[in-house]
Parts: C-alpha cells; structure tokens; sequence
C-alpha cells in the first residue's frame, strides 16, 4: 500500500512539472491540429503542373521523337520520352537528359531570366511586368523541402501569387498564394514546428520532435495514471458542499474531469506524433522477402512485368504524335508520354487533372487496360507465390484511402501468400502499382501513426462530415484540457517565484 501512495505521489509530482514545461506547447499542437485538418503545406505537384499546362498543339509539332533525339547527338536509346508545352512551344523531355523543341529541333539547355518570368506569368496567368523579382540562394519557409533546387527565381505578383522557379529545369517548383501561407501558419507550420532555423538543422528538429512528443507521452500517461487513481467512485471529496468522486476546485477540478476524457487522446496523439519521425529507438529490421527462383521478392517480380519494356523509338514510328493527338480529337491532352505494356508500345496521354487515355501504336484509343489481363501478368510473375485474394475495388479500403478523393478509383487489389501478405494496388489505366504494403512494413505506419494520428478508420473516415465531427470534438477537448493546464502551470509558477 504504501508502494502505491509513493508511485502516486511520484506520478502527480513528474505530471506537474512536466505539465509547466510542456502545456504550451500541446495547446499549441492541438490549436494548430485544428487547422492542418483543412489546410496543408504549399507544394507542387505533378498533377498540378498538368492542370496548369496548356493543351498540346499538334500543329506545332515538326519533329519525331527520333529526330529529336538525334539533335543531342546521342547513339543509345533514351531511358524514355514525353512530349508537353513549355513556353507556348512542344517539347521533347528524355529522361536520360535534354530538352529538345518540336518545332525546329533547338536545345534548352540553359533557362534566361525572361523564360523563367514567362513560365511564372503563365502559371499565375497575371502580367509578367507587374512580378517582384528576387533571387533566393538560401532556402526560406517555403523552399526548405526543395533547396536541393537552390538558386531559385521568386516571382510575387500584386495579388498575392508567388512562384519559385528553377534556373537550372525552368518549372515551377513551389507556388503559393496568401490563403496558402495563411494556412500553412496556422496549422502545419506550428504543428510540425517547421520554422526555417529549425528545419534547417535536420538531426536537430527531428531530435526536437521525437523527444518533445515522447516526453509529452510520458506525461499524459502519469496524468491518466494519476487522475483514476484519485477518482473515488464512493464520493469521499467534498466540492461546495456536497460529495463528489472528483478532487480539487477551480481550473484543476476542470483540469482533471477533461483529462479522464480526453487524456488517453493526448497520450495516444503525441505517441502517434513521435511515430511519424520514425524514431530510431523504435527501428526494427524487417523480415527480409522471400526470393524466388530469380533471386528478387514476388513484389519486385511484379512490378519488373508491369514496367515498361525496354525503350525503343522506333516502336513508335507506326503512330506519329500528330496521329497520336488527332485519335483524341477533342480532348485537352496535357502530356503524351512514350511507354509500352504486355510488350505493345504506346502513348499514355494526360487529359486533365487526373484523367488519361491509352494510345496504342497499333489500335484505337482506350481509358483502360484489362484487368484480366493484368491479373494474368501479376499472377504469371508472381510465382511459385499464388493470390489469397484478387479483385476490382470500386471503393477506398484501409490502406487505401484519400481524403481528398482524387486516388484513383476502380482500383485493381491483389494480396499474396507471400511470409509478408503483399498487397498490391494497381492503375488499371496506367497498368502501374500506385501503393504497396505487406505486413511486415504496414502496421505501425498505418494503424499506430495514421491510425490513432488522423483517425482516417474506413469506417468514420468514409462517412464525413462524421469524420470532421468526431475529430474537431476530441480537438477541441484535448485544446480544453490544454488551457487548463496552462492557467495551472500559471498558478504554480507565481507561486513558487513569490
């Protein structure tokens, strides 16, 4: 018995001084937490960079491929090809290196100030003379995930637009506007603590996090811990007069009812929140994949079949781009990338945002592959290892899943009998996996940081606004739970300072 009054007094007395150093801070998170629910940090994407691009236009289109390449003075085939607009003018893009025009065969190789000021004015679609021009050399708050890019050119314009584009490939590679920056201040920035000193320093800010959160979860358990030990279900306190089962007046009798509610949230929040910087304490190796007979694991043999076989630009010599464009007549095709599957070569084309079309070199244009066919490739480069289950999803699952809906879906789902239970899901219109997960790999990412972080389960996550609902509620509590711990904190300095 009197182990358990010292373990109690010892929780109470680290819960208290861990709450003056740390209240700040979760009220902090949780404020901020409110907002990254609806805002993200400004960044690109390839999906935005194609709803900003302008529609090719065949007309201008008066090299091959092959012709293009020639003009880099290369005797090897390219890694690959895709042809889009840069400049208002068609382009070859090789993977392999360079940059050739469709139009007379001239090379970019360097980008001038007045290029780069035409690719932000089109992407901002407001005039080039009204842009502020100035060269970030050192990353700011808003170039740190891309200062690998550095010089960059960063173009503001009146409204509040500002573009960061690269000297050295000429895309845009951040954009950001006020409503953006605004956001990204109230939420992700103070939720992740990325502040550019900070951030900067990458074994520091992730130490910062990891031990911030891990120290935060120590805490709010010895709180849990010590507010159900004081509980008495027999009423044995006294509050205004009458029996009560809860200690303490004023902002601590409120302190301790919001943490009996919401206290098992903070603590399972901040340790999910320490997951997500993957802390090396908690590392494990793997289990390694069973190789099959070609020395690579069923999921390597897999997406070896569905990658696209060796390039060759004579494959497309069948089907010129300009024939490509006009079988899609009518459509705004963003991007035509040069690629093959089950051996056929082929033009994926990019219309819209998220939309594409398939180009045979020797058919008709279609939105999909077949999924049986997929299926039988998957099935044929998987073995020895067979399917547990295989179908066409229609809805997001689990493991896959959007808030913002633009995955793509139906979705093609295979899971292996593999030591791991891989499970693949496939792009029926790209004939790409677009995630993979196995067992050994996926649970404490999904379940424990995801999962207890986001609380993005299946079953709350697909029904919004419940999702909104459940979440801004326990937000709020946790805020709650915060402040009073803060006013707590508070009290107890002034006094220990008089």
């Amino acid at each position: 018995m009197r182990a358990l009054i010292l373990a109690k007094k010892f929780a109470i007395l680290c819960h208290r001084w861990m709450g003056v150093a740390f209240c700040l801070l979760f009220a902090w998170w949780f404020l901020s937490g409110i907002f990254i629910m609806y805002w993200d940090y400004p960044d690109v994407s390839p999906s935005d960079r194609l709803q900003r691009a302008l529609p090719l236009d065949a007309s201008k289109i008066h090299l091959s491929a092959q012709e293009a390449w020639k003009k880099l003075g290369n005797n090897n085939e390219p890694g690959g090809v895709s042809l889009a607009m840069f400049d208002a003018r068609p382009v070859y893009r090789f993977t392999s290196g360079g940059i050739v025009y469709a139009d007379n065969g001239a090379r970019q190789d360097e980008y001038s100030a007045d290029v780069c000021l035409r690719v932000a004015s089109a992407w901002t679609l407001q005039p080039a003379a009204s842009a502020k021009i100035e060269e970030i050399t050192q990353a700011d708050q808003w170039t740190i995930g891309v200062r690998n890019l550095l010089p960059l050119l960063k173009y503001s314009f009146p409204d509040g637009q500002q573009v960061y584009v690269s000297r050295n490939a000429g895309e845009v590679v951040q954009y950001t506007t006020t409503g953006s920056r605004l956001g990204a201040y109230l939420g992700p920035i103070p939720h992740w603590l990325y502040f550019t000193p900070l951030r900067l320093r990458e074994s520091l800010w992730s130490n910062v996090v990891i031990y911030a959160s891990g120290i935060g979860t120590v805490m709010a358990l010895l709180g849990l811990v010590a507010g159900i030990s004081m509980v008495s279900l027999g009423k044995k306190y006294r509050f205004e007069g009458a029996a009560t089962s809860v200690p303490y007046t004023g902002p601590k009798r409120l302190h301790m009812i919001l943490g009996l509610f919401f206290g098992i949230i903070t603590c399972t929040w901040s340790f999910s929140g320490m997951l997500s910087m993957d802390p090396p304490f908690l590392n494990s190796d793997p289990k390694g994949a069973v190789l099959g007979n070609s020395g690579l694991s069923a999921s390597a043999k897999i997406q070896a079949a569905l990658h696209p076989d060796p390039f060759h630009l004579s494959a497309y010599s069948a089907k010129t781009p300009q024939q490509a464009l006009a079988q899609l007549s009518g459509q705004e095709v963003k991007e035509l990338d040069f690629t093959s599957f089950d051996g056929q070569p082929l033009y994926l084309a990019s219309v819209g945002r998220n939309n594409t079309r398939i180009v045979p070199v020797t058919g008709d244009p279609k939105t999909q592959f077949d999924p049986d066919r997929i299926f039988e490739m998957v099935a044929s480069a998987a073995q020895p290892v067979t399917f547990i289950d295989k179908r066409i999803m229609t809805h997001y699952d689990a493991y896959y899943l959007d808030r913002h809906r633009n995955r793509p879906l139906p979705i093609l789902f295979v899971k292996l009998n593999d030591p791991e239970h891989t499970q693949l899901y496939i792009d029926q219109r790209t004939g790409r996996t677009v995630e993979e997960h196995s067992d050994t790999d996926s649970f404490v990412q999904r379940w424990l940081y995801h999962g207890l972080h986001s609380w993005d389960f299946p079953w709350l996550y697909n029904y919004r606004p419940a999702w909104d609902i459940v979440v801004l509620t326990l937000m709020l509590g946790g805020l709650s739970l915060s402040i009073t711990a803060v006013l707590i904190g508070w009290q107890l300095l002034r006094r220990k300072l008089r």
